[in-house]
This record gives C-alpha cells, structure tokens and sequence, in this order.
C-alpha cells in the first residue's frame, strides 16, 4: 500500500510568507502604540499663557449695586410615576376549556331532561290512548254481550210463541175437523160434487178452480224480462200480493214477502203491472185478491 510520503507531489505547496507577514504586522502595532502615547503627552505638557489687563474710564462712575438674587423657591419634589397597574393574568387556558366542558354538559344536561320529559309525555298519551282503547272495547263487548242475551232471549221468545201459536193452530184445526165432520153428519150432503179432502159445505164450489192462480202465474211470468235468472244462486221465491177489480183490472199490487234479490224482486212486480188485467176463472168469476209465488228457476 503507497504511504503519504508517496504523495507528497500532490499536495498543496507549501507557505513560505508567513514570517514576514508576522514581522509586518508586529511593527505595525509598535507604530500605533507610540502614536496614541505621543498624543496623550502633549496634552498634558500642552501650557496656556496668561495675561492680566485692568481698564480705567476717563470720568469717575459710581458703580451700581450689587445685583441681589431672589432666593428661588425649592424646586418640586420629582413626581413619583403612577404605579403601573399591572393586567390581571390571562385566565389559564386549562380555566377555560373546564369552564367550556362545564358549559357544554350542563347544556346537555337540559337537553337530556328535555328529551327524558318530551319522551315521559309522549308515553304517558300513549298510554292514555291505550287505556281508552281498552275501556271503548270493553265497553263494546259488553254491549255485544248485552245485546247478544237480548236477542237470544227474543229468540227464545218467538220460538215459544211460535210453539204456542202451533199448538193453539192445531188445536183450531182440530176443532174445526169436529165441526166439519158434526155439521156433515147431520147435514147429510150425499150429492156434494166437492173431492174427498173437501172442507165446504156447498152442493157446488163457488171460488176459483184448484189450476186458476197456475194460470195466472204462468199469465204474470210471460211478462218477467230479467237478464241472468241462472245466475241466482238457488231459486228464492218472491211472493206478491196482488188485488184486481170485479172486472179483472189489476188495481195494485205489492211485495209481500222478498226472494233476497232487489233485482228479481222489481222484476216479477214490473211482469204484474204490465199484465194490466187478468182473465176470468172457468165459472166466469174473477179473484180479487191473491198471492202470487215467483222463483228466478221455476
């Protein structure tokens, strides 16, 4: 490995000035300093002459009195400066951001009981609402049930009238039969033209045949213009009463009893005013009032 005694030829040359830039500023500094010696010496050795002169004037003067002066006041006591008043320190900054946090959860605070009293009210209505709700239904169910009983009690009611009123149509029929019979057994109608199961009395039926209100019936149907008739679900029967004149002129009629459909109900009293006037019976008499069955599948 070359030493640096190898690379002696590559350095920097060397400086060969240095002494007598020393000498040079050495004697530069001698000079100076007897400079400012001389100067302080000459100064002090430096002698003002002095001359003494006395003036006399020509006529004698008398001289003026000797200037006295007032006595000058005391000069003021210096002021002393107003004492500085000093600012009170800024608040720490750890002051004011407690004071802040402070702020902001008390300001939460209100908020929370805000919500917590708006939310108490609000369920509190709810509530409310709830137990009218409660009691209104309550109070329809013991209606309902009141109400229930009442019709079950006229159920049971027309159920026991109905029993009574069969009872008392059977016990009519009975009596009837009794009189019938009596009244044929002492009557002794041998030449009545009436059928087996007649109940009259009369040699010869005076009141319509057993085909003349089929006749009409079938006279009031021709008449019925209604669009579905198989559209009814079953055949419900409606039953109009009809009254006619001696003539045979149909002077109204009305429904007695409704099939449950309005429409085939307007229909079947449209067919009977329309008919205007029915015919006579075989004896030439004419019904003047009677009923008239209808069913949509008839």
């Amino acid at each position: 490995m070359p030493s640096a005694a190898d690379r002696l030829e590559f350095g920097p040359p060397r400086d060969s000035g240095s002494v007598r830039a020393f000498g040079l500023a050495l004697l530069a500094h001698l000079l100076l300093m007897a400079a400012l010696t001389w100067g302080i010496n000459w100064k002090r050795t430096d002698k003002a002459a002095s001359f003494e002169a006395e003036i006399w004037s020509s006529v004698p003067e008398t001289a003026a009195p000797k200037l006295i002066e007032a006595p000058t006041a005391p000069p003021p006591p210096p002021s002393r400066p107003a004492p500085e008043v000093t600012p009170p320190p800024p608040a720490p900054k750890v002051d004011i951001a407690l004071e802040q946090e402070k702020k902001r959860k008390l300001l939460q605070q209100q908020k929370e009981e805000a919500e917590n009293q708006r939310q108490a009210k609000l369920k509190a209505e709810q509530q409310a609402k709830k137990d009218k709700e409660l009691k209104d239904l309550k109070a329809k169910e013991e209606l309902a049930k009141r109400k229930a009983a009442e019709d079950a009690k006229k159920v049971e009611a027309k159920k026991q009238d109905a029993k009574e009123d069969e009872k008392q149509k059977q016990a009519d029929a009975a009596a009837k039969k009794q009189r019938q019979e009596a009244l044929n057994r002492m009557m002794g109608l041998a030449g009545a033209t009436g059928g087996a199961t007649a109940t009259g009395t009369a040699q010869k039926a005076s009141g319509p045949s057993a085909n003349y209100k089929a006749r009409l019936a079938a006279l009031f149907k021709r008449n019925i213009v209604f669009a579905n008739p198989e559209g009814i679900q079953g055949n419900p029967k409606a039953v109009v009463q009809v009254k006619v004149s001696s003539t045979g002129l149909i002077m109204g009629s009305k429904l007695s009893k409704s099939s449950g459909v309005p429409a085939w109900d307007d229909a079947v009293l449209r067919a009977v005013e329309k008919a205007e006037r029915i015919p006579p019976d075989e004896n030439g008499k004419v019904i003047t009032d009677f009923p008239v069955e209808f069913g949509p599948k008839d």
